[in-house]
């Protein structure tokens, strides 16, 4: 029997739970607005994220994405909450 690798795990920013890094969306800070890294590629710090709507409203009251991204000043949250809609709005129609 083969050797099961195991699952890198997160932490949410917004909930602090720790789950697997697939069940987390990780974001980005570029010039100053947040931004979803859908593919995980994208350069720079890192902060992951539940894919839900409250996860990100209690992690913008923590100010947690100022902490994990290690930037100064407010970061806009518009592209990641945008994203989050459509990803929601899509499950609905399945």
């Amino acid at each position: 029997m083969g050797a099961r690798r195991a699952e890198p795990v997160r932490t949410c920013v917004g909930c602090r739970a720790r789950v697997a890094r697939s069940d987390l969306m990780r974001t980005v800070a570029v010039g100053g607005e947040l931004r979803p890294d859908v593919r995980r590629c994208m350069p720079g710090r890192g902060a992951h994220l539940h894919p839900d709507l409250a996860c990100l409203d209690l992690a913008e009251r923590r100010r947690a994405f100022l902490r994990a991204l290690r930037v100064a000043g407010p970061l806009g949250l518009e592209h990641v909450r945008a994203h989050l809609v459509q990803q929601r709005t899509a499950g609905e129609q399945r």
